[in-house]
């Protein structure tokens, strides 16, 4: 596998890949890989001749008082977990070589409708960050498909919405959410969790999936969702945010049959999210 660090030998290389008519997979992460952004590899190297992932932590989509500068960066272990994850090429810039002139001047992507609300609530402006990121990398690649990760469900919206309004030749797709035993979602920020908390916090995906069980079994959600907020806080969770939404995260409707249940909640100063979709009864 191929590490590249600026933006010229990254085309030149992807440029004979497609002289050889090689279709290429985009797998977008910010590092600090686990088990759940192998199995977008996974996926990624099913689907295409070549596996191009990136490592980039995106300044862009953290707010003010976020983890940015906390975040773990960890190259060396995630080019030895990609290379045996059978990635291809890993295309891993510095900040100015995607934010030449500074965040303050950079042109940026807005997704409507799709990033208000849930975690985009939560964190002003962070989908804009998401959404401008993901288009350079999509413009820089030019993938004939991206794989991404179902548990950031909003994020996965918004990156489907941005594809097909601005008509992008990409097939965008969503690989299901990789657990712990304990049915804990994997992510970069579990590690944030002390072992109190990490005994926690499989609270979260029990809440849930106790909650799809009512739902598909006809239980009025406006009683319900209160009910698993409660259920959040007794485990020691401070929920930021509890919803049921249709699965295109549009309200839900008289006719709404398949949906998905989205959470966020914390632990100490860690942010969990975690959803689960249903199919409603008619």
């Amino acid at each position: 596998m191929r590490t590249l660090r600026e933006i010229p030998p990254l085309r030149d290389t992807l440029a004979a890949f497609r002289r050889r008519g090689q279709r290429i997979a985009l797998v977008p992460t910010m590092g600090n890989l686990h088990a759940g952004h192998l199995a977008l590899v996974a996926e990624a190297r099913q689907r295409a001749d070549v596996v191009v992932a990136t490592i980039f932590v995106n300044p862009l989509q953290f707010g003010a008082g976020e983890d940015l500068e906390a975040y773990p960066r960890t190259l060396a272990e995630d080019q030895a977990k990609l290379e045996a994850a059978g990635a291809d090429l890993l295309f891993a810039p510095e900040t100015p070589t995607i934010y030449p002139r500074g965040l303050a001047a950079q042109t940026r992507v807005c997704v409507p409708e799709v990033s208000e609300g849930l975690c985009g609530g939560d964190r002003p402006g962070h989908f804009d960050g998401v959404a401008t990121v993901v288009t350079m990398l999509f413009n820089l690649v030019q993938p004939d498909v991206a794989c991404f990760g179902e548990k950031d469900y909003q994020q996965l919206a918004v990156i489907r919405r941005l594809v097909e309004d601005l008509h992008l030749p990409v097939a965008v797709v969503g690989v299901p959410i990789v657990r712990a035993a304990d049915g804990l979602a994997l992510s970069s920020r579990n590690g944030y969790l002390d072992d109190a908390e990490r005994a926690a916090a499989p609270a979260l995906y029990r809440t849930l999936s106790e909650l799809r069980e009512a739902l598909e079994n006809g239980t009025d959600p406006d009683r319900l969702l209160p009910e698993g907020l409660a259920r959040l806080r007794a485990s020691g969770l401070a929920p930021d945010y509890l919803e049921l939404r249709a699965a295109d995260l549009s309200p839900l409707t008289a006719t709404t049959r398949d949906a998905v249940l989205l959470a966020a909640a914390r632990l100490g100063t860690t942010r969990l999210i975690d959803n689960l979709s249903l199919t409603l009864p008619r």
